[in-house]
């Protein structure tokens, strides 16, 4: 007989959460970023691994994540009603004291910003241009879901500039990567084999500029800190 586990509150995820970030020191090289690991509680890990959405097919093209704006995920209204866990990381993360604390730990303003969660499945062919999130982007944090056997080296490439691979995030279930979008952080997918679907989700803070209002947790709703 299956036991399912209890789904996790978003008091629990907000807690797991600011306990890692105050647990864990910037790398300054090449930019400022952070490594996390145990972001979320292991049910929530688990019910976010599960969530039904179908992996979509890249047709042969990728380098980019907006060539394929049409099949996206996002944990916005009409998924925060329909799954728990989509409901309780998009309340966490709007939550003033987690907004706070993320100014405070990574040195950025998120006053007046909306919450953006996308679920990302990324299957064999997949890759990413360097890039670096600059423009309506505030605050980028990764968090990686999936764990198959033979995704170790899946995690986010780094670079010193456009051009200039220097190292990459550590890629296992409830590991991630924080940065503050500037003009130095260069990150990306260098095209490799994925075995299976490679699962993580995007938390982005993005200005009221941001037009695609229908891909937000709370579209009328910016954040504030406490």
């Amino acid at each position: 007989m299956t036991i399912h586990q209890p789904l996790s509150s978003a008091n629990e995820v907000k807690a797991t959460f600011l306990s890692a970030l105050s647990g864990t020191d910037p790398n300054d090289s090449p930019y400022r970023h952070w490594l996390l690991d145990g972001l979320f509680p292991a049910e929530a890990v688990t019910a976010l691994q599960e969530l039904p959405f179908p992996a979509p097919s890249l047709d042969g093209v990728s380098g980019t994540r907006e060539v394929h704006n049409a099949t996206r995920v996002y944990f916005d209204v009409k998924n925060r009603a329909e799954h728990p866990v989509c409901d309780a990381i998009a309340v966490a993360f709007q939550d003033p004291e987690v907004v706070s604390a993320i100014e405070k730990g990574c040195g950025c303003d998120l006053d007046n910003t909306y919450l953006r969660i996308e679920y990302a499945q990324d299957v064999e062919g997949f890759w990413l241009q360097p890039h670096t999130d600059i423009g309506v982007k505030r605050f980028t944090l990764l968090i990686y879901l999936s764990g198959e056997a033979g995704q170790e080296d899946l995690g986010t490439d780094i670079y010193a500039d456009a051009e200039t691979w220097v190292g990459r995030s550590p890629f296992a279930p409830n590991k991630a990567m924080i940065f503050v979008p500037s003009s130095h952080s260069w990150h990306g997918f260098e095209r490799r084999p994925i075995k299976g679907v490679r699962k993580s989700l995007i938390i982005n803070y993005v200005t009221t500029d941001w037009r695609a209002r229908e891909q937000l947790s709370f579209p009328e709703a910016t954040v504030h800190s406490a």
